[in-house]
């Protein structure tokens, strides 16, 4: 079986009113049916920063050039997958690279458009994260930046 090796940007998207935007992968994703971060991977040449606002965009419709962006936290993980245009049976590598994305707005005033592999949004409140059907990567993710107790 080859080898891929992927860097995956995240983005943990907070309104004004201290609310995190979370949905879900369309069907066959990653993390199916669990709420999950906007997201996806760095293409060739591209840098991280630069995958992030894309994947910001075409996730959620949301342009980030005038959020604050901080880079927070950086973990590795690996997995086996089927590519979707070839069939073939992968095993991946990825380094995932999240940045907590602090926007100058409530949540009630952000306009979404979600119309790529990400769907569903909802934004949660701090308390209601904590009962959330939450991906394991997310919830460690929250946990371990203390987002989450």
């Amino acid at each position: 079986m080859r080898t891929i090796h992927r860097d995956i940007v995240g983005g943990f998207i907070f309104s004004k009113d201290g609310k995190l935007l979370l949905g879900k992968n369309r069907e066959g994703g990653v993390y199916e049916g669990s709420y999950v971060v906007p997201g996806g991977g760095v293409d060739d040449g591209e840098t991280r920063e630069a995958a992030l606002r894309r994947e910001m965009q075409e996730e959620t419709g949301i342009d980030i050039d005038q959020a604050v962006v901080t880079a927070f936290n950086q973990s590795s993980g690996e997995h086996e997958k089927t590519l979707r245009d070839t069939g073939e049976r992968v095993f991946v590598k990825m380094n995932f690279y999240d940045y907590r994305i602090d926007i100058n707005q409530d949540a009630a005033d952000i306009q979404l458009s979600t119309e790529d592999d990400w769907h569903q949004p909802r934004w949660f409140s701090i308390d209601e994260l904590k009962d959330a059907n939450l991906s394991t990567a997310t919830r460690n993710t929250l946990v371990m930046t203390q987002i989450l107790n």
